[in-house]
C-alpha cells in the first residue's frame, strides 16, 4: 500500500550522514542527493540519520536543511523527514494558528490516524510548542467548527473490530433526524462522530444507507457552499473511503488557477508510507491519468523531483 521505495541494501547511518554533509557543502547545495537519501529512507531510518547527524557534527539535520533549501521544496523535505508524529503536530499547529472553515489537516488527523497515532501526535505537540493541541484549537478556532473540531482532536477511540448493531440502527435514526432538521452542529451528531469506533461509525452510516436508502453523505449536500457541511462530509468520507477522499484532495489541489502545494506535499507525505498506492490507484481510475503524470506536469524542479520519489516512480 505504501509507495515509499528503500534500497534493498541500505548504505550505514554514519555514511548517509556524510552524504548528506557533503550536499550541503561547496558553492551550491546538491538537492539530488539529498532526495537520493531522504526520499528512500523509512521512518526509523530517518530517525537513525537525524539521530547520527546531530551526534557526529553538532548541528540537528533539520536546522542544516534548513539553511540551504528553500520554499516548497524545503517544506516538502522537512515534513517528509519528521517522525509521522511530528509531521502529524506540525501540520495540526500550522492549521490551528491559521483556521479557515476549508481547512483540512485537522480533520485528516483526527480520522484517519489510529487512535494510538492520533494520541501519539498529541504527545508531540506538547513537546514542540509546550502546550495541548486541545487548548490551540479551542483558542483559535470559533463557533460551530470549533464545537466539532475540539472533541475531534480530543477523542480516544475504542480501536476494536466490535459493533453494536442495535446501537448502529439507533444512532442512524439520530443522525437522519438532526440532519432532517438542518440541526448540523447538534451535540447528538458531535458526539457520534467524535467518540464512536471506527468499526461502530462504519456499521452506523451503513445502516443509514440501508434505512434511508441513500448515503449519509448525501443528505449532508443540502447546500454545496456550506463549509460545515463539507466538513462533515470529509469526516465521513475519512472512515468510509480514505483513498477516495484523499485522491479528491490531491485532484482538487492540482486542477484549477494554480496547485496547492501545501494540500499537495501534505497528502503524499503523510501517504507515502501508508497507503498512497491505493490512492494513486484511485486517481488513476477517477481521472484517467497517473498521478506521476498529473504531479509532473503542476510541478517543477526538486519539488517535483522529491514529490515523484515518494509516489514511488521509477
Amino acid at each position: 500500500m505504501a509507495t515509499l521505495t528503500v534500497p534493498h541494501a541500505v548504505p550505514p547511518v554514519a555514511e548517509d550522514c556524510e552524504q548528506l554533509r557533503k550536499a550541503f557543502q561547496g558553492w551550491g547545495t546538491n538537492e539530488k542527493l539529498i532526495i537520493t537519501i531522504l526520499a528512500h529512507r523509512d521512518a526509523a531510518q530517518r530517525r537513525a540519520i537525524r539521530r547520527g547527524y546531530a551526534e557526529k557534527y553538532g548541528e540537528e539535520l533539520l536546522r542544516a536543511l534548513t539553511d540551504e533549501i528553500h520554499g516548497k521544496f524545503e517544506r516538502a523535505v522537512i515534513l517528509w523527514t519528521l517522525d509521522p508524529s511530528e509531521r502529524d503536530a506540525e501540520l495540526a499547529y500550522e492549521e490551528a494558528k491559521k483556521f479557515h472553515p476549508g481547512a483540512r489537516a485537522l480533520v485528516e488527523i483526527a480520522c484517519t490516524r489510529t487512535p494510538a497515532q492520533l494520541l501519539a501526535a498529541k504527545q508531540a505537540y506538547h513537546d514542540r510548542f509546550k502546550r495541548s493541541l486541545e487548548e490551540d484549537v479551542a483558542a483559535h478556532v470559533t463557533g460551530d467548527f470549533r464545537k466539532l473540531l475540539v472533541p475531534l482532536v480530543s477523542a480516544y477511540r475504542y480501536d476494536g473490530p466490535e459493533v453494536n448493531t442495535s446501537l448502529a440502527h439507533s444512532e442512524a435514526k439520530i443522525l437522519h433526524a438532526k440532519i432532517h432538521d438542518k440541526a448540523y452542529s447538534d451535540d447528538e451528531i458531535i458526539r457520534i462522530l467524535s467518540t464512536r469506533s471506527k468499526a461502530q461509525l462504519l456499521a452506523t452510516f451503513n445502516n443509514y444507507n440501508d434505512q434511508f436508502s441513500h448515503p449519509i453523505t448525501k443528505d449532508l449536500k443540502a447546500d454545496p457552499k456550506d463549509e460545515f457541511l463539507a466538513t462533515l462530509r470529509a469526516i465521513i468520507r475519512c472512515f468510509t473511503c480514505p483513498d477516495r477522499y484523499y485522491e479528491k484532495v490531491i485532484r482538487l489541489s492540482l486542477g484549477g488557477m494554480g496547485t496547492d502545494e501545501n494540500a499537495l506535499t501534505r497528502v503524499i507525505t503523510t501517504r507515502a508510507e501508508v497507503d498512497l498506492k491505493i490512492i494513486k490507484e484511485a486517481y488513476q481510475k477517477r481521472n484517467s491519468v497517473p498521478l506521476e503524470r498529473a504531479v509532473a506536469k503542476d510541478t517543477t524542479r526538486d519539488y517535483e523531483d522529491i514529490l515523484l520519489a515518494l509516489l514511488g516512480a521509477e
